[in-house]
């Protein structure tokens, strides 16, 4: 059994690849200045490039966890996930409200993806 570990820190790896699996780790992006659309723009930005550095891609996503700070938020920042997974096949997906780790971030994607 195979367990490759790519950008690793003393607390997490950046992506963890198993058994033809990929594993994100949570991704964020916040700025004082950003709002809901702005930070899930991002996130999906940084999805795309960490699924390429791992040998995947967009139409690969298995399950998709996105953690909102207030529903609120939910229309805007399906607007702008809607339109990312727009011409790609759809991974099961949650999207629950969650406090935070920082009263700035406002979205947090968790994903798995195949390889």
């Amino acid at each position: 059994m195979s367990i490759e570990r790519i950008g690793s820190t003393e607390r997490m790896s950046k992506i963890v690849k198993h058994n033809g699996t990929i594993y994100l780790c949570g991704q964020t992006a916040s700025a004082p200045e950003w709002d809901i659309t702005e930070q899930t723009e991002r996130c999906l930005a940084k999805i795309d490039a960490l699924l390429e550095e791992a040998g995947s891609e967009r139409n690969k996503l298995l399950s998709v966890t996105i953690y909102v700070r207030d529903m609120k938020d939910f229309a805007a920042m399906n607007a702008v996930w809607d339109a990312w997974v727009a011409d790609y096949e759809k991974p099961a997906r949650a999207c629950v409200e969650a406090r935070m780790a920082r009263p700035d971030l406002l979205v947090e994607f968790s994903v798995i993806a195949a390889q």
